[in-house]
């Protein structure tokens, strides 16, 4: 049933009190729903629930749901984000419900009397409006899918250091199936089991590091969290940060196996666009940040596209924790087309780079080594401070 214009003029008027109360309201949901479904613990991070870092994500998408639901057009980059990891995550038309009944059990349990009846009303409306939107959205992605529709187990065929704290995992499908021609700059979801909790999945996302058309996946992870092996008391409170990528370096090896799911995101570049062969491309990374942008780099220069004009900028704190910078000069050095510059904030002598301290485009337009117009040329940046990264446009 869709909305009427006063349950939208209702919702609306609750944002400023979800913006006061959000936190409460889905910390006592994630409670409240992983309590009676603890299956669903599978699909959390331990550790984003413990640091709350789950709980403000919800909040600030209600409160944006709330104040743009009379303008959802404002929310289309977001929800094609989260509609993109929900299928990488394997979500169920039907877990929707779950969710539904949960958050609406506790925007009341939190708001107590506030929650009258038409304000419920109101908002069970509009979350019905939100699950048929990503439901729909998400079934075009699971079809596009194939018959990649769960998780796959793939085989670790090679497992090589990249720099001080970022190894490549070369990931062989045990099914012996073909892979799919994914966007470069997407990632997929890595899931193992954590058999001191019995049994509990984690899952990552992590932006795959190759162009596509391989036999193999490649993904490139940087190790997050403590040197010494964490206790299980402390594993089961999610105290432990890169519970996934620890493991992944220090338990698995070549012939071990791990479960993906096929490549999503929103984050890429289509090399097959020829309208964009003659525009500028700029590449900015930090540290581990590289890995979906290498595929990128990789896949134009290979492409109809390769001529276009491309600058990477790269950036890190040492020469140890550069990401793929050989392969960047190297490949520089072949194409006229392709300028690299590097930073580190901690440079020493016979290190390869340009600058000294953090990336500053500023710096880089004042010496006349990169312009970028007024809307911007087309200019990708991704800083990384986390195992997946965080992609942001500059425009």
């Amino acid at each position: 049933m869709a909305l009427t214009q006063a349950q939208v003029a209702i919702v609306k008027s609750t944002a400023p009190i979800l913006k006061e109360h959000g936190k409460t309201i889905t910390t006592t949901f994630y409670r409240n729903m992983l309590g009676a479904h603890p299956e669903l613990k599978n699909y959390f991070s331990l550790r984003n629930q413990q640091t709350g870092a789950q709980q403000a994500a919800l909040a600030n998408s209600v409160l944006a749901y709330a104040t743009h639901i009379d303008d959802l057009g404002k929310l289309s980059h977001a929800v094609e984000r989260i509609a993109q990891k929900h299928v990488s995550l394997f979500i169920k038309p039907e877990q929707y419900q779950i969710v539904g009944t949960h958050l609406i059990g506790a925007i009341g349990e939190v708001l107590g009397s506030a929650l009258t009846t038409e304000i419920k009303e109101a908002w069970i409306a509009a979350y019905g409006q939100l699950a048929d939107i990503f439901i729909k959205r998400e079934g075009d992605l699971y079809e596009a899918a194939g018959e990649w529709n769960s998780w796959r187990k793939f085989k670790i065929i090679k497992k090589e250091a990249e720099n001080d704290g970022v190894t490549s995992f070369y990931l062989e499908p045990l099914d012996g199936k073909s892979l799919p021609k994914f966007l470069p700059g997407q990632y997929v979801s890595l899931q193992i089991p954590i058999p001191e909790l019995d049994g509990l999945l984690q899952s990552r996302q992590f932006s795959l590091s190759e162009a596509p058309g391989s036999d193999h996946l490649r993904v490139s992870v940087k190790l997050e969290g403590p040197t010494e092996e964490p206790s299980i008391q402390d594993l089961a409170a999610g105290k432990i940060a890169g519970l996934v990528s620890n493991r992944l370096h220090k338990r698995y090896n070549v012939g071990d196996e791990v479960e993906l799911s096929p490549p999503c995101g929103e984050f890429f570049v289509n090399p097959a666009d020829t309208s964009a062969a003659k525009k500028p491309l700029v590449l900015v990374s930090a540290g581990v940040g590289a890995t979906p942008l290498v595929s990128i780099y990789d896949s134009v220069l290979a492409s109809e596209t390769s001529s276009r004009p491309i600058t990477w900028i790269h950036g890190a704190r040492y020469s140890g924790s550069t990401c793929f910078v050989p392969h960047i000069l190297e490949t520089a050095k072949q194409h006229d087309n392709v300028t690299a510059k590097i930073f580190l904030e901690d440079a020493k002598d016979g290190d390869a780079f340009d600058f000294e301290g953090q990336i500053d485009l500023a710096r880089l337009e004042k010496e006349n080594l990169l312009h970028l117009e007024k809307p911007r040329s087309r200019v990708l940046h991704l800083r990384s401070r986390g195992l997946d990264g965080r992609r942001e446009g500059l425009a």
